[in-house]
């Protein structure tokens, strides 16, 4: 299935009826959109909604794509060897599925940009049109320790050998990214 980014943000722009509300799309893993692994994994915007008692109000949406079968190397690292810089070992995927958990990594990424810059007059560094927000000023930065091509000191699966730094419901692991602290000018990490 092919879709264009401006196809799915109309379908949530005409869908979006709740003020104050983050509205998500994920696509399978068999939908091509334009844009996707080229030069995104996913991405936030905002515009105006509904219109409740003569009030327009603005809402934010997220689109965050499955990568697994089209650039798992791009979108889900460190779960899948990068596809370029230094070629480590990738990671076991806490929940053995690369694609679902590189989304969880930049679906993660994209709620911290959306509470933090919403509205694009947010938290942010550098130009409005191209910001550096919380977590992308944080890019591969998973636990202490971390550097360019190494997600940082994961906790460790005993069991299965997945990497994680999250705990979830019902005994899920994940791994979440790490935010930029303007109080500490570092990334906090989890773990």
């Amino acid at each position: 299935m092919e879709a264009t980014f401006a196809r799915l943000t109309h379908e949530v722009k005409s869908e979006a009826q709740h003020r104050l509300s983050i509205n998500i799309v994920l696509t399978a893993s068999d939908v091509a959109v334009d844009g996707f692994c080229v030069n995104r994994c996913g991405t936030y915007e905002s515009s105006k909604g509904a219109i409740i008692r003569g009030k327009t109000y603005k809402f934010s949406y997220i689109w965050v794509g499955n990568s697994e079968t089209q650039c798992a190397g791009y979108c889900a690292w460190p779960f899948h060897q990068p596809i370029y810089g230094p070629q480590i070992p990738p990671l076991v995927a806490p929940n053995n599925d690369v694609g679902v958990d590189g989304m969880v990594i930049n679906l993660a990424s994209l709620l911290d940009a959306t509470a933090t810059n919403p509205f694009g007059n947010g938290y942010y560094q550098g130009e409005a049109d191209a910001p550096l927000e919380a977590a992308s000023a944080c890019p591969g930065v998973y636990a202490k320790g971390a550097y360019p091509g190494y997600a940082g000191d994961l906790l460790v699966d005993k069991t299965t050998g997945a990497s994680y730094n999250a705990h979830g419901t019902n005994g899920r692991k994940y791994v979440l990214p790490s935010s930029y602290n303007p109080s500490t000018s570092t990334c906090s990490t989890l773990v």
